[in-house]
């Protein structure tokens, strides 16, 4: 039962801390839709699951003894942050819709979006890896183990579904629509900003 509390009361401070998850979600819920912002949030769980069933695989083991492993992990999603913060930058007033979700940007794009940004979030990556390692006993059986990721994942899709559906409310989203692409290119920076401390912490590291 202390372990079961020492794991929600770390996951639920990890989960609300700011990071490129938050960013994403409240970028597709202001610009996108309510249903884009939860789609990101339930991506968002399915790559913390990822990371859960590596670790309770041993591959965490290796990824933590491994520095260049886990460094070329981090470089892949510092890149991935850029990348996706370069693609904001390029919105423009043209790409406006009337409160209503591009048709290209389907609820697939938002599970992927959201699904990429965790997976490949070394935030998250050293989180999982460092509880299931540090925190959880070597004798806890595999299936409590997996409870602990299926609630990891389950805090997360929780956390940023509130997230979403604030972002999304209509008061919000109107008062904010004629910037929309301001808002847009500003998380842009912010995605960019996460990519760039990434990659340079794992320089100086």
């Amino acid at each position: 039962m202390t372990e079961w509390i020492v794991v929600i009361t770390i996951t639920i401070l990890a989960v609300i801390s700011p990071g490129p998850d938050f960013a994403m979600v409240s970028r597709n819920s202001l610009t996108l839709s309510r249903r884009a912002g939860i789609m990101t949030a339930v991506g968002i769980g399915a790559g913390v699951l990822v990371h859960v069933f590596y670790t309770i695989l041993g591959i965490g083991i290796l990824i933590r003894e491994t520095p260049a492993l886990f460094s070329a992990l981090k470089f892949a999603g510092a890149g991935y942050l850029i990348w996706l913060g370069f693609n904001m930058l390029r919105t423009g007033k043209s790409d406006e819709v009337i409160l209503d979700v591009p048709a290209a940007f389907t609820d697939f794009s938002a599970l992927r979006v959201g699904f990429l940004t965790n997976a490949l979030n070394p935030k998250t990556m050293i989180f999982i890896v460092s509880l299931f390692l540090q925190i959880i006993q070597s004798e806890t059986p595999v299936a409590t183990r997996i409870a602990y990721g299926l609630f990891i994942a389950g805090a997360h899709v929780l956390w940023f579904s509130l997230v979403g559906l604030f972002f999304s409310a209509p008061r919000i989203r109107k008062s904010i629509f004629s910037v929309r692409h301001w808002i847009d290119r500003a998380f842009g920076v912010l995605i960019i900003g996460f990519g760039i401390a990434i990659a340079m912490v794992n320089l100086t590291s």
